[in-house]
């Protein structure tokens, strides 16, 4: 028999996010007087009612030293759990012992990320408080609900929804630095993507807030972006990168935030930017990642022509079409279009049980410059939508052997060609399938 796992909590206080490195980051950067500091220090200084007020206050204690600070959180936290569990931690605040506890414990049957996270940061707090709670709810927390409800679901095809996403990492950092628990390990797959999704599931152009300018998720609703939610993404991405700062795509997405413009300076925002943001983790240039974010969990498909901001963005969620171009949202009956949707070098036409394409399509088609003497034509990708889901097609190109391949959970089939040449593709379901 393996050994069994510890989940007993052994750190000193701070257990929640303020790492010693991590403190020592926040001081600093006080100390050289960064722009983030200077504005969260501007609106606690000016008296702003922040959006999470102990939350804040916590923070700002913690940084200063100054405890004044402390007693502000503990009067502001009121009954949510999370900034409980904060405010316990980082100001030793023993008397709400009781209240955390009765809290978490009305939690324990709820399925949601937020409610698991806030749990999980709470038992972190209480490891010394009263060690034997902390450690059955950390185990129920990682055993019961991770990975015996959200990691099936997960290689399901299932994902977390994009404003429960700052939780999630909420979550895995205080597993991670509290019981050195990786919880991505068995779905590393759905979060090597994350990042990328993200990046791709933005609308190409900057939209301009009271305090910032923000990047907006796809939405599907009519009316005016959220920009809670935009913000919410933001922090969630910032805290990505503070998970996980080494991988390729962290790195690519280091530099996609590293924009000032888009720094949240609000009175909800900025704590999450003073708090995960590291101005001095290089990034890579997201330049060079593809326009192309075929997510075959879900079934939904992102493309944009280029990543400049006046860059055409597409969309096709479960039948569903939307393109964004000159700064205006507009649905796209799919059905009805009479040729294949171009953007950039990828194609996307209604599928059928049994149809053709032609591949290798001109320069003057896709309404781009012509190549350059030389250059070679990119790596053709064409998406046919609209199939059946989890169905298994026979592909046949001119004068190359049948393959087959498989739709995804959306009823999407890919295919991909390295070196396009014009030819014709025979596309049918394969037979004896439902």
């Amino acid at each position: 028999m393996g050994q069994e796992e510890d989940f007993r909590v052994y750190t000193e206080a701070p257990r929640l996010f303020l790492r010693p490195a991590r403190l020592r980051l926040l001081k600093r950067e006080r100390e050289r007087q960064s722009i983030r500091w200077q504005q969260f220090d501007t609106l606690i200084s000016g008296k702003a009612p922040m959006a999470e007020p102990a939350f804040a206050f916590a923070l700002y204690s913690m940084t200063t030293g100054n405890k004044v600070y402390c007693d502000q959180a503990e009067r502001a936290v009121g009954n949510d759990l999370r900034q409980m569990a904060i405010v316990f931690d980082w100001c030793a605040r023993p008397a709400m012992a009781d209240r955390i506890k009765q809290a978490a414990d009305r939690l324990s049957t709820a399925k949601d990320v937020p409610s698991a996270a806030a749990r999980a940061m709470a038992a972190a707090a209480m490891a010394e408080a009263d060690a034997a709670w902390s450690e059955a709810t950390m185990k129920d927390i990682v055993n019961r609900w991770w990975r015996g409800t959200m990691v099936p679901f997960i290689k399901n095809g299932g994902s977390i929804p994009r404003p429960d996403t700052l939780a999630l990492f909420e979550l895995l950092i205080v597993i991670r630095d509290n019981l050195n628990l990786d919880l991505r390990d068995p779905v590393q797959g759905y979060f090597r993507d994350l990042p990328i999704l993200h990046l791709l599931s933005y609308y190409p152009a900057a939209y301009p807030g009271p305090e910032n300018e923000y990047r907006i998720p796809y939405y599907s609703d009519d009316g005016e972006p959220d920009l809670k939610l935009a913000a919410r993404s933001r922090a969630a991405e910032l805290a990505m990168v503070a998970y996980d700062n080494n991988a390729v795509e962290s790195q690519s997405l280091q530099s996609w935030l590293l924009l000032d413009r888009f720094l949240l300076r609000g009175t909800y925002g900025i704590v999450y930017e003073f708090l995960w943001a590291n101005p001095y983790q290089p990034g890579i240039t997201f330049h060079h990642l593809p326009n192309v974010f075929h997510d075959r969990r879900s079934g939904r498909l992102y493309l944009r022509s280029t990543w400049e901001e006046d860059a055409t963005f597409f969309i096709y969620d479960r039948g569903k079409g939307q393109v964004f171009d000159a700064g205006k949202r507009a649905d796209v009956n799919i059905a009805a279009q009479k040729k294949p949707i171009r953007i950039g070098w990828a194609s996307v036409v209604l599928g059928a049980p049994q149809m053709q394409i032609e591949t290798g399509y001109s320069v003057a088609e896709r309404g781009d410059q012509p190549l350059e003497p030389g250059e070679k034509r990119p790596e053709e990708t064409w998406f046919l939508v609209g199939l059946p889901p989890n169905t298994r097609f026979d592909i046949e190109p001119d004068d190359e052997e049948m393959y087959e391949a498989r739709t995804d959970l959306g009823g999407i089939l890919e295919l991909h060609y390295i070196k396009p040449r014009p030819m014709k593709v025979r596309i049918r379901q394969t037979p004896g399938q439902p």
